[in-house]
């Protein structure tokens, strides 16, 4: 395809999330470096630590975990100056107007309700790719 790579956190305590994010990715031919952090503080960890490369990176967001949910770590992304600017997509359960305003209020990209089936989890990161991979990230 020739498009750069991107390189994506998947923030999810769910094992079950991770394994279909997987599998979704695989079945779509989404090829992108996939990382994985259970809880923001470990995602925090990850991206400070340098394990995850600072070029064309993606934060993919589950807002509820426990130890440091979702919103706690976009508040502490947004507070870091060598990361307020990484691009977030939240991907979560959690249907609350509140989140979804404090989550936009934090400057994600996108909010978007995790599908129930696997087939609508697939068609939901199937364009996702297509969007990220016309949209110019740094």
């Amino acid at each position: 395809m020739g498009h750069k790579m991107l390189n994506i956190l998947l923030v999810e305590d769910d094992e079950v999330d991770v394994m279909n994010v997987r599998r979704a990715f695989t079945k779509n031919n989404i090829t992108n470096p996939l990382f994985h952090a259970s809880d923001g503080a470990e995602a925090l960890e990850r991206l400070r630590g340098g394990e995850i490369p600072t070029e064309r990176r993606l934060v993919l967001l589950d807002l509820n975990m426990p130890r440091m949910n979702g919103i706690e770590f976009l508040r502490e992304l947004r507070a870091d100056p060598e990361l307020a600017a990484t691009t977030v997509v939240v991907l979560t359960t959690s249907n609350d107007e509140r989140d979804r305003i404090e989550a936009y209020n934090l400057n994600v990209a996108g909010y978007l309700l995790k599908p129930v089936t696997f087939g609508n989890f697939c068609d939901v990161m199937a364009t996702l790719n297509k969007y990220w991979t016309l949209v110019e990230l740094p």
